[in-house]
Order: structure tokens, then C-alpha cells, then sequence
């Protein structure tokens, strides 16, 4: 198997030679105080990777979110010196176990945060965050991953995923989902500007708030990915084991495909169902170090994602490790895929229906496609979701909005 490191490859010089986050965001100014407003901080994900880029840009910045799980060393890496302050809900006996059951009572505990002191507010919202109170003249920028899901277009897939019917209960928490919105479309047009993370949610928020918003797409550890040229035999599937993620309908694919191996990284809700579901082809390497994952992903023949993501940061991480993408086209995959049959340098496929026919279709189409997706136009197409290209696209919105105001620019 061989490695090819990104020096060896003919444009790295270009990528190499970007100029730092530092040079890009000079404009800000650093002496400024600033509340970065984050929903939650269960464990160190997407979101949680974009958090901390945002505040690397930002040495005076602080944290505000309503449950930090976060490990010790993972803040020292990530968040070295970066003072965290949680709610009072983040005290509770066993929190970590139910903190999601708690949802309706978040608008109110994201209200108690006092952030007027501050020179401007960030949020990083999928949910709560945009909705923290901020003063008149306080410049205010939110970075959303996704308008509330299960309060919107997703709510009928939630609630049947969780056998919630017109019972008693299930009525409850449709009014605690309808009283979401309201609160939701509410805060909406609190801040000065919204950056959506793919043209998916751009959509979805004009869709929803009547807002328009500036597409900023996630960062991606570009140097932290090995690229991999000679790939293994198998797929990998990699994400969070949620009902949305739809690694369920890419294990029945596999099963119908028994001369096929996959191997589905992740943990979550699902593991113990998804365990039963699985054929003799499917491995499941569970919850990975990032090397080994990295190592994974990187010798994959590729990944498969049948979910509809907002972005997808494991997806763009994939390309840059050379491994192609078989994705359903809807949600971020449309924004990192260069559709095989369309795009002159394809570096993955696009399934139109969330079948078990339609996936199996995708993959013989992959395996037919003769080489003509590579690892080198996967890793190029990467390209496009550096650290250095956030850096200077998110700063220079933190400069738009700073602009009007006299408080920080």
C-alpha cells in the first residue's frame, strides 16, 4: 500500500504557500471581547471542530454553551486557554444521560446566559445558540449548521423514528415541537448576519426564516488527513449511529451485496440495532482514535453516506484522504461531490432515492466507472474546504459585521 504525502503531490506548492489565519483575519481586533455561544458540547464533533476554529481566530474569545461534556485534554488541544462557561443545567445528577430530553427547556436556560458585557457574540447554532440576548449596538454573527431539525422539515421522521403517534405523549411533544418554532422564528432575525455551513442550509434558511445568508463552508484539517493512493477492498461508512445518518439502509445494501465488505465506524443510539441488522460482510470498528480512524478511512475503496447531512465534514475529510464518495443527493453531499457522469474530474457518485435498489445501483456504477474517479481529483477537490479558506471567508464576515458599529472595529 502506498503513501503519498501532500508535498509529493504537483499543486501542493499552491496549497502549502496560502497565507495563515492570521494574515487573513488582521482586520479583527484582537484586544476585543468576544462570547462565542455554541448549543451543546457533547463530545468533540463537527460542530465542535468548527467551534474551535472560530476560536483560534480569536484569542479573547470565551465559551458559552449549555452542556460541556468536553475530556480535559481535548480542551488543551483544541481549546488551550479558552475559559468555558456552562448552564446551571450542566450541574445536574447524570445529565449526560438525558440532556437531549431537555430540549424544550433550552430556549429559557440559552436566554440566562449574560453575554451583554461583551464586545460582540458569535453563535455556532444547529438549534438554541442564535437565540441569546444581546444588546441593541452589540454586533451579533451566527454560524448555522442546520435550523432545529426535529422542530422542522424533520420533525415527522423524529417523531416516527421514536414511535411517537397521537397518544397522550406523542401529542405533548408535538405542542413542546410547535412552541420550538415559535421561540425559533422568533430569534431568527437577532443576528447582524447568517453564515449557513452548504447551500442545503441556505436554502432551508431562507426557507424557514425569510433570511438570506452568506455560504461559508466548514474547515477541514486538511494536515491532520493522510492520502492514500492504493486502496484496500472494502467501504467504510463513518458517522455518529443516528436514525437520520441512515447507516441502517447502507447495512441492508450490504446485505443484499454479500461479496462486498464494509466496515461502519462510529457509535451512537443505534449501535445495538444496527449490530442485529448486519450480515457476515459488515464490520463494525466502533468508536475509533483519530489516527485509526484517519487510517480507515484513508484505505477505504470508499465511503458510503445514505443520510441527508447539513454539510458533512466526514465527507470532505474522506476526499482529502483520496477515498471517493458514494452519497445520496441531498444535504451537503451535493456541495462536496463531483458527480461521476457530470463533472469532468468526478470524485464520487450520487444516489437520487434513499432505497436499498438505488444505493446498490450507485455502488455497481462506482465499481464499473473504470478508474475514472481518482484519489488525486478527490484529494484536489478537498482543496476547497481548507482551514485557510474558512479563516479568511469567516473572517472577513466578522469584519462585515463589525463594520457598522463603533464597539469593536
Amino acid at each position: 500500500m502506498r503513501h503519498t504525502s501532500l508535498a509529493q503531490l504537483e499543486t501542493a506548492d499552491h496549497y502549502l504557500s496560502t497565507p495563515s489565519s492570521a494574515a487573513r483575519v488582521a482586520g479583527i481586533d484582537r484586544n476585543s471581547r468576544i462570547a462565542v455561544v455554541h448549543d451543546w458540547c457533547p463530545d468533540f464533533r463537527g460542530g465542535e471542530r468548527v467551534l474551535a476554529r472560530i476560536c483560534s481566530q480569536l484569542p479573547n474569545a470565551e465559551i458559552f454553551t449549555l452542556f460541556d461534556f468536553l475530556p480535559e485534554p481535548v480542551k488543551q488541544q483544541y481549546f488551550h486557554d479558552v475559559e468555558f462557561h456552562a448552564s446551571a443545567a450542566n450541574r445536574l445528577p447524570m445529565i449526560r444521560k438525558y440532556y437531549r430530553a431537555l430540549f424544550f427547556l433550552c430556549p429559557f436556560l440559552i436566554e440566562q446566559f449574560d453575554v451583554t458585557g461583551y464586545d460582540a457574540v458569535i453563535s455556532s447554532s444547529a438549534a438554541f445558540s442564535r437565540g441569546v440576548i444581546t444588546r441593541p449596538d452589540q454586533p451579533h454573527l451566527c454560524y448555522v449548521h442546520s435550523p432545529v431539525r426535529y422542530a422542522w422539515d424533520e420533525q415527522f421522521s423524529y417523531l416516527d423514528q421514536a414511535n411517537m403517534g397521537f397518544g397522550p405523549k406523542g401529542m405533548l411533544f408535538r405542542y413542546m415541537l410547535h412552541r420550538l418554532r415559535e421561540w425559533d422564528t422568533r430569534t431568527a432575525h437577532g443576528p447582524d448576519l447568517m453564515l449557513a455551513n452548504s447551500t442545503y442550509v441556505r436554502t432551508r434558511i431562507k426557507r424557514i426564516y425569510g433570511r438570506d445568508a452568506r455560504v461559508v463552508f466548514p474547515p477541514v484539517s486538511l494536515g491532520e488527513l493522510a492520502y492514500v493512493e492504493d486502496k484496500d477492498d472494502y467501504y467504510v461508512s463513518a458517522s455518529f449511529l443516528a436514525p437520520y445518518k441512515r447507516t441502517d439502509l447502507v447495512i441492508e445494501a450490504f446485505n443484499e451485496m454479500p461479496s462486498r465488505r464494509l466496515v461502519v465506524v462510529g457509535e451512537g443510539q443505534q449501535s445495538a440495532r444496527l449490530r442485529a441488522l448486519a450480515g457476515p460482510n459488515v464490520t463494525f470498528a466502533g468508536f475509533l482514535s483519530r489516527n485509526d480512524y484517519v487510517r480507515t478511512i484513508a484505505q477505504a475503496k470508499a465511503m458510503v453516506f445514505a443520510g441527508c447531512e447539513d454539510f458533512g465534514i466526514a465527507l470532505a475529510e474522506a476526499q482529502a484522504c483520496g477515498t471517493p464518495l458514494i452519497a445520496f443527493s441531498r444535504g451537503g453531499a451535493t456541495d462536496i461531490v463531483r458527480r461521476l457522469g457530470v463533472a469532468e474530474r468526478p470524485t464520487g457518485v450520487l444516489f437520487d432515492r434513499q432505497t436499498i435498489a438505488s444505493l446498490n445501483e450507485a455502488i455497481d456504477r462506482f465499481e464499473e466507472s473504470g478508474g475514472a474517479i481518482t484519489p488525486e481529483s478527490c484529494w484536489h477537490n478537498s482543496l476547497r474546504f481548507s482551514e485557510e479558506r474558512f479563516d479568511r471567508e469567516f473572517g472577513d464576515a466578522v469584519d462585515s459585521v463589525q463594520s457598522p458599529y463603533t464597539g469593536i472595529a
